[in-house]
């Protein structure tokens, strides 16, 4: 659905490396520029890891994220089969997106990405990964022409504010997110953006519904 932000997630098939070498992080970074151009989504935040990748997009209109996301990884399989000499699956399956309130909900979502290798310990600073949108969040020339700010300002300490660690409960709700493909915000907003997208069994409990106590059982009779 357009208007909306989402949380794009994909990882490599079996968990194996997809971006082998430099030239596979540039490449993939050069197509998101021109998925952008072509499909007119904006990039709010990226960062690739060598076996999947995170995005925040933007979409402007109905269906616009999955021609985008479409265009962007048939691109970039095709690429990686003729520079790598392969063939066959290169990523476990159909790409994964939830949909993110616009406020403070964005800001923690944009720092989960952006912090990402920070988090897996490949960097001693967030900024420092070459392959994540916060490493031009400073400088703000030379990097990628197709990052967008957003809808909700991320401040003048951004770069601190990734860096600084996540909480647990933070962590914890973003990965029910992720799990469950539930809409990421407050009650209220997920109750009606799950209902638009059709992802109300999303906000369901997992499991089997409990059988009722000798109380309940009783109630019910009367």
């Amino acid at each position: 659905m357009g208007g909306i932000c989402y949380h794009v997630i994909n990882r490599g098939n079996g968990r194996e490396k997809v971006f082998r070498v430099a030239e596979d992080y540039e490449a993939f970074v050069s197509l998101l520029g021109e998925a952008a151009e072509r499909v007119r989504v904006r990039v709010l935040a990226y960062c690739l890891m060598p076996n999947h990748f995170h995005l925040v997009l933007w979409p402007r209109a109905d269906g616009d994220l999955s021609r985008f996301m479409q265009w962007l990884l048939t691109a970039q399989v095709r690429r990686y089969h003729r520079h790598h000499r392969g063939s066959g699956h290169v990523w476990q399956g159909r790409f994964k997106a939830f949909p993110i309130a616009q406020d403070e909900h964005l800001l923690t979502v944009l720092r989960y990405v952006e912090r990402n290798a920070l988090r897996a310990g490949l960097v001693d600073r967030a900024e420092s990964w070459a392959w994540s949108s916060i490493h031009w969040w400073r400088q703000r020339r030379g990097g990628p022409a197709f990052l967008e700010e957003g809808p909700v300002d991320r401040g003048g300490r951004w770069v601190r504010e990734v860096n600084r660690p996540m909480t647990a409960a933070e962590e914890e709700s973003l990965r029910r997110s992720v799990n469950r493909g539930t809409p990421w915000g407050a009650a209220s907003w997920q109750q009606r953006v799950a209902a638009k997208l059709g992802l109300e069994s999303s906000l369901h409990p997992l499991g089997r519904p409990r059988k009722p106590g000798p109380k309940t059982r009783r109630n019910l009779k009367k």
